[in-house]
């Protein structure tokens, strides 16, 4: 099991992220401890209002929310609602908010089984439960007591310290497939907190995994000139599809401002863990018969580490950015070193077969085609269809071994005659 703890200002955001998921068939209030009456009955207004009255004791603190998360693992996907409320309950004990008004909600939204508690840390005498460092001192110890008395799996027997980096629960968003927000928001939340990004460029690189991107208009624009943000859905060309999303109208808010904050935190806490994947790539460039960039990509993704390709409108790849599911660590090819830039991978692992080649051509076409269908979609069919034939014209026929006496047999000189 691994708990998240998230602490905030407003419960508003977080009673309606929670309540909305009820309404979308997503997730289901299990049970509220400390409220008058049955809290699962109660409207949304009600539980807003309880948890409000709690906070005006304290007008003080700017802190008085708390959002956790308790994680399973997927093989726990059968978890009895007994024992996921019993969890709950003992959870919330042993970090002090057991006679806290707090709801439990079970999410069925991600690939692992999971709750949501919510709760506040206001006191009934107006003061408050010290957050300070809440994870090290109380969960941690709840964290691996529960494991123990539930029967649970442990977190240290994944060998992470992050749930789910082997195999992240969240698939990628598909326009059309579900709401555009709720299918980003996903995305987001199981993205932000678990990797190690210091830019925007990294995030995306990370994003771009499940089909979302963030974007701060263009250049100039009034989204840009105040440093705006707002998420979108892209398809597997990497083109935006649908209407973005401004980043304040997500629960969690994921403005630029606030990334900015972990962009610089991140850069102390990511150092730590460059030699694992230069270390990787290392040994791959030192092999008797060394990959091509493309076999790079896939020993790489077998170790948990996605290396994202960025190219031009004309398919030329110009950046590297490795992301590394096991360490939450992102960084571009040029940050670990020059010999892990783009210009010089492409020098250390240069295709070994023609068919690589050709598959780099194959792919330096496609994205040809995908800007041109952003404006004309019947443009992109004749584009595959030129370069099938470019392939068939340009491929190496069979030459017979074979070749006529007739076009290799030596003419006889002729003799002049003498006079």
């Amino acid at each position: 099991m691994v708990a998240v703890i998230k602490v905030s200002s407003s419960i508003h955001r977080i009673l309606n992220y929670n309540e909305n998921k009820v309404k979308q068939e997503n997730a289901v209030c299990l049970t509220g401890e400390n409220f008058p009456g049955d809290a699962v009955q109660l409207s949304f207004n009600a539980k807003l209002n309880y948890f409000l009255k709690r906070m005006e004791l304290n007008t003080n603190a700017r802190r008085n929310s708390i959002h956790i998360s308790l994680n399973f693992d997927p093989s726990e996907k059968d978890l009895p609602v007994e024992k996921l409320t019993a969890i709950a309950a003992e959870y919330m004990e042993d970090i002090g908010f057991g006679s806290q008004p707090y709801l439990v909600y079970r999410h069925f939204d991600a690939g692992h089984p999971h709750l949501h508690l919510v709760s506040t840390n206001i006191l009934p005498d107006g003061s408050r439960i010290d957050l300070h460092h809440l994870g090290i001192r109380k969960s941690e110890p709840a964290r691996k007591r529960i494991e123990e008395a539930f029967g649970l799996v442990k977190a240290q027997d994944r060998n992470t310290a992050r749930l789910h980096v082997d195999r992240p629960g969240t698939g990628p968003a598909v326009y059309g497939k579900s709401e555009t927000r709720s299918a980003i928001q996903n995305v987001l939340e199981a993205v932000l907190d678990r990797y190690r990004y210091t830019s925007l460029h990294e995030l995306n690189a990370v994003l771009g995994i499940y089909n979302v991107k963030a974007e701060r208009g263009r250049e100039s624009s009034r989204v840009e000139k105040h440093k705006g943000l707002y998420y979108r859905i892209i398809n597997s060309y990497g083109q935006p599809v649908g209407v973005p999303i401004k980043a304040s109208l997500f629960y969690n808010r994921p403005t630029l401002a606030r990334l900015e904050g972990k962009f610089a935190r991140n850069k102390i806490a990511g150092k730590v863990h460059t030699a694992r994947i230069k270390n990787m790539i290392d040994h791959l460039a030192a092999a008797k018969v060394k990959p091509s960039l493309e076999g790079l990509e896939s020993a790489l993704a077998k170790e948990g580490v996605i290396m994202v390709q960025r190219r031009n409108s004309q398919g030329f790849l110009y950046g590297l950015t490795y992301v590394d599911h096991k360490t939450g660590a992102v960084f571009n090819g040029s940050a670990l070193g020059k010999s892990y830039s783009a210009k010089e991978m492409q020098e250390r692992f240069s295709p070994i077969s023609s068919g690589e080649a050709k598959r780099t051509e194959e792919r330096k076409l496609e994205h040809i085609a995908a800007n041109i269908a952003e404006n004309d979609p019947r443009a992109a069919g004749l584009i595959q269809e030129i370069a099938g034939l470019i392939g068939t014209l340009t491929a190496a026929g069979y030459a017979p071994d074979y070749v006529s006496k007739h076009y290799t047999r030596k003419k006889k000189r002729r003799k002049r005659g003498t006079s």
